[in-house]
């Protein structure tokens, strides 16, 4: 019996004695499966291997276990060649499940071609995912998925050591590290994405990886990424950044001026994004001293880009909440709310009148879904068995956000390395991290403009996670695909 066999039996036998005696995980393990999958046409087989890898502090002791799943695709004859595709969700707190059972992955839940959950739940072949041309690793941090922190021998949690941006990124980085040794990929071009605030984490990856654990990257791809340098901060910038958006979700709910509303959707955001750049943030940063013929005019053009009432963003003082958008827009057509990371979704509310929606729509929807599919899928097709639960959310806060440099890490990264490029994929109708705030991070990050050839934009007629429509799922991993393979820069010098 081989050594790999043989230690598979043993986590075998663990794991059925743990699971009627303890309810934890061990530190560190592996389950194997075989599967085959058609992709663009193409039937192949592939390998999964789900299991935990420490996480381990000054002393060597393990203080975390990670729970991940790794896809390589089998009968590959250069496996150093072959790309690898590191993927994290965002949260802060979200297991990996979204993009691993609904976007990149070979098995994607059911839903309906519009994102819809349907019964009976489950999954199926993925026929739009990129593992035919890079493999791919689903890693959940500290507290999410089945990933769990270990307290030392007659301590607490040392929580500072991972609920915080820059904590995040530390250790994370020291993982992948043990992880690429671990699977012999140091040769590969390597890719990080992350999904939200995944797209905090996957801008100061790209340096900590590359100054800290000398692991350098081909790409990083941010899909609708959480920037902190906007969001929560308030202010002109952040609240005149919002109009896009309103104009596309009240493009999609049919509520913008026949004018604009014949139209499609691309050719009128363009001029709603000029309008945000350039006459709303500067009414904004008015403030009260605006004049009142300036005001008024304002008023009237966001009234007439967001289908929302000119009454309501004068009462606002131009500065109108996402949360009211949400609980307006349709007020008056049919008593619906919209969701706040997919406005196409709708709610119901207790009452029409108030300034914020009772529930979220989309997510609630979601969470329908995925929490079946996930657990069935882990449980039945990977093989992967234990009482601990699945953290969709997983208790992470408070979490610290202080000292965020991520932007600026990811501009130092890109400088240092040549080979490094960018790929934003954002939904139109995100209410949460909207599309234009995402351009605008996009735009940020490298002031000079030097390095502008090496960020790419794509967009798509959904929401935060824009894969869940069947038409944008194929679109995105084509988008991803290409960007993949024409970053792999085999035989290139990396040089300016």
């Amino acid at each position: 019996m081989s050594i790999r066999i043989y230690s598979l039996v043993l986590v075998a036998l663990f794991m059925g004695q743990i699971h009627g005696q303890q309810r934890k995980l061990p530190v560190d393990t592996t389950v194997v499966t075989q599967h085959s999958v058609t992709i663009n046409g193409q039937r192949f087989s592939y390998t999964a291997e789900t299991g935990t890898q420490p996480v381990w502090n000054d002393m060597g002791e393990p203080v975390a276990a990670l729970h991940y799943t790794y896809y390589t695709r089998n009968n590959v004859g250069d496996r150093a060649g072959r790309p690898l595709l590191i993927s994290f969700n965002g949260g802060p707190g979200s297991g990996s499940v979204w993009m691993h059972l609904a976007y990149t992955g070979p098995r994607v839940l059911r839903i309906d071609d519009e994102g819809y959950p349907v019964q009976p739940y489950g999954v199926a072949e993925n026929p739009f995912s990129v593992l035919d041309v890079t493999d791919i690793v689903y890693v959940n941090p500290a507290n999410t998925g089945y990933s769990r922190t270990i307290p030392e021998t007659g301590k607490e949690v040392d929580r500072d050591m991972f609920f915080g941006i820059n904590a995040d990124i530390k250790y994370l980085a020291e993982w992948l590290n043990t992880f690429v040794s671990r699977h012999n990929r140091w040769q590969s071009p390597k890719y990080i994405i992350g999904e939200s605030y995944g797209g905090t984490r996957v801008m100061g990856l790209s340096l900590a990886l590359q100054n800290q654990q000398w692991m350098y990257l081909n790409g990083v791809i941010m899909v609708s990424p959480a920037d902190y340098k906007v969001i929560r901060v308030g202010g002109p910038v952040s609240s005149a950044l919002n109009l896009p958006y309103y104009t596309a979700a009240a493009w999609h709910h049919k509520a913008l001026p026949p004018e604009l509303q014949q139209k499609d959707l691309l050719e009128i955001l363009p001029e709603s994004e000029e309008y945000t750049i350039n006459t709303l943030i500067p009414a904004i940063a008015k403030g009260g001293f605006i004049s009142d013929g300036e005001r008024n005019a304002v008023a009237e053009k966001m009234a007439y880009y967001s289908g929302l009432n000119k009454k309501d963003i004068l009462g606002h003082n131009l500065d109108v909440p996402t949360s009211f958008f949400w609980k307006a827009l349709r007020r008056d057509r049919g008593g619906y709310t919209v969701g706040r990371l997919d406005s196409r979704y709708l709610g119901l509310d207790k009452t029409l009148a108030g300034t914020r929606p009772d529930y979220a729509a989309e997510l609630t929807s979601w969470l329908h879904s995925f929490t079946p599919a996930i657990n069935y899928y882990f449980h039945n097709d990977l093989n992967f068995k234990t009482d601990i639960k699945y953290n969709m959310f997983g208790p992470v806060r408070p979490w610290n956000d202080e000292n965020d440099e991520t932007r600026d890490n990811l501009r130092q990264a890109m400088a240092q390395n040549p080979y490094l490029n960018v790929l934003v994929q954002s939904g139109y109708y995100d209410g949460a991290t909207t599309y234009f705030n995402a351009k605008y991070t996009m735009w940020q990050v490298d002031p000079s403009g030097r390095m502008k050839d090496r960020f790419e934009f794509k967009g798509y007629r959904s929401g935060h996670m824009m894969y869940l429509r069947r038409e944008d799922l194929k679109q995105a991993n084509d988008d991803l695909r290409a960007f993949i393979l024409r970053t792999m820069a085999i035989g290139k010098s990396a040089k300016y």
